[in-house]
């Protein structure tokens, strides 16, 4: 059996792409998939992360990703925190927290990803954070000449990618993106630049006598 990888509060699937097209086996989980579906390589599980048991996923995971939604994290939003009150806040806390508990229990290596903003008030400090143009030339600028600072709690065996970075030519492009029913998953969705450094470096391809993949 390949070995498989697990991305949780993951719509786009983008960040498991390369893993896939390297032979690798994946399983992703968001609210928004449909029931319990596999398309080739691909497990897509429409569920609640914090409802989630291990056993439901199947693993273990040589590498894992989080997504938590950031809507009431990010930075960008601060002077609505007050208006909001607790209850959103809470709501997000549990999610993140899911996305860690099941990340730490079942992946060899795992990121969590999200803005800039307040979870670093209940998590501490991020381990690391970038730009999608820092990764942008891992894909040759498709899509991610654009800034918007994201922080990375890393775990296991995790492996920072070095940067190819190319010129933010369309500036912080996210605040630009119209209302609508789509904007948050356009604003969320994983730079391809950096799902690709991501893979590069923590595929541990040695590991599985596949070395041929790096270069797939």
């Amino acid at each position: 059996m390949s070995p498989t990888v697990l991305s949780l509060c993951d719509r786009s699937g983008v960040a498991v792409a390369p893993w896939v097209a390297a032979g690798f086996q994946a399983v992703i989980v968001d609210v928004q998939h449909e029931g319990d579906t596999t398309d080739g390589a691909v497990r897509r599980i429409g569920r609640d992360v914090r409802l989630l048991e291990l056993d439901d996923l199947g693993g273990p995971f040589v590498f894992g990703f989080g997504f938590p939604p950031c809507t009431h994290f990010a930075g960008s939003g601060a002077r609505w925190w007050a208006g909001k009150g607790d209850v959103p806040l809470i709501e997000s806390l549990s999610i993140a927290d899911a996305c860690l508990r099941i990340l730490r229990a079942t992946c060899d290596s795992w990121a969590i990803e999200n803005p800039v903003g307040r979870l670093t008030r209940f998590w501490g400090s991020f381990d690391h954070s970038f730009n999608p143009c820092d990764f942008g030339g891992y894909k040759g600028g498709e899509g991610d000449a654009y800034t918007k600072r994201t922080c990375l709690w890393t775990g296991g065996g995790y492996q920072h990618p070095a940067p190819k970075p190319i010129e933010p030519t369309e500036g912080s492009r996210m605040h630009l993106v119209p209302p609508g029913p789509e904007r948050q998953n356009i604003r969320s969705e994983t730079p391809r630049g950096w799902a690709q450094a991501t893979f590069e470096a923590n595929a541990r391809l040695d590991l599985f006598g596949r070395a041929d993949l790096r270069h797939a």
